[in-house]
């Protein structure tokens, strides 16, 4: 005799009514053997497996996902984040400074366009050290527009760019001459060294003043393919150019006394806004980068850029 098989019990068709006076018989037929176990209960995923399926349409097919498009991967493209860790602002303010002076000094346009170039890609250089020097800093503080330290852009690729940065500047200055060239290499390892050291104490402005000293000569022994005056710069520059770089310094410091007050640094912009609040300094920094700016004016036109 064979084996019976344990099999999911299925509803039983109503049986026609019976005729009056006899016995009902059995809805179900009575089984030989022995009497199946219950079927275990079974998960729903299960149940739904063995369900036949109520329909062969096929659904619609998916949607494809959408692209990010949009200002949010427009301002998340490489370029622009290398732009804004290059610090534009000091950069554009810089250069721009630069090259008013060359004017002043009646430099032709063409070396003014030099100068333009030159200076900005010095300073994207020094932008960009900066914030890979103090990335792990500006991700503790969570610091805004700092996209190396909030993971938009790889360190890797701003290293591949401050490479690139520098192998175009070495023949952007001596395009001016090796002497002007010299000098303006020098001031950018200056600026570099500045990123490493003394930037957290008092004597911060050092860095800063020395790298801007060196301006003056750049412009006055340069030239377009070296063809300048080659005569040294005028003394009273040199030291309104010093400090000049002073008040770079503390007008890039001051968004960001407040973490470098929590990091108890000690250096002069904070010194200076400790004593005089935040804003009250922005407005003393403007006058005096104004009144230096207006005697280097003087000077370049009264006394000439070359001594």
């Amino acid at each position: 005799m064979a084996r019976p098989h344990l099999r999911r019990r299925r509803k039983a068709a109503p049986e026609p009514p019976a005729a009056a006076g006899s016995t009902s018989a059995p809805t179900t037929a009575p089984t030989t053997g022995p009497t199946p176990a219950p079927a275990p209960a079974t998960s729903t995923a299960t149940d739904t497996a063995e369900r036949p399926a109520t329909t062969d349409v096929p659904g619609p097919p998916p949607l494809p996902r959408a692209r990010r498009t949009g200002p949010a991967r427009v301002l998340d493209s490489t370029p622009l984040l290398l732009a804004q860790a290059a610090h534009p602002r000091q950069a554009a303010l810089t250069a721009v400074l630069v090259t008013v002076a060359a004017a002043l000094a009646d430099r032709p346009t063409r070396d003014l366009g030099l100068v333009l170039a030159t200076v900005l890609v010095g300073q994207a250089v020094l932008g960009w050290h900066n914030d890979l020097v103090d990335r792990r800093r500006d991700a503790a503080h969570d610091t805004r527009g700092k996209p190396v330290a909030d993971g938009r852009l790889d360190p890797g690729t701003v290293w591949f760019s401050l490479a690139c940065g520098v192998l175009a500047l070495v023949p952007l200055a001596m395009a001016h001459g090796t002497t002007a060239g010299l000098f303006y290499l020098f001031s950018v390892l200056i600026g570099l060294l500045g990123n490493l050291t003394l930037r957290t104490g008092l004597l911060s402005f050092v860095p800063w003043a020395a790298a801007f000293a060196t301006y003056p000569a750049f412009l006055s022994y340069g030239g377009w393919g070296g063809v300048g005056t080659g005569d040294a710069p005028q003394p009273a520059l040199v030291v309104l150019a010093a400090l000049l770089g002073v008040g770079v310094h503390v007008l890039s410091a001051l968004w960001g006394l407040v973490p470098d007050h929590e990091d108890e640094w000690t250096y002069l912009p904070l010194r200076l806004g400790l004593k005089l609040g935040a804003a009250k300094l922005l407005t003393v920094t403007a006058v005096y980068l104004a009144l230096v700016v207006v005697a280097m004016a003087f000077v370049g036109t009264s006394l000439g850029l070359a001594a």
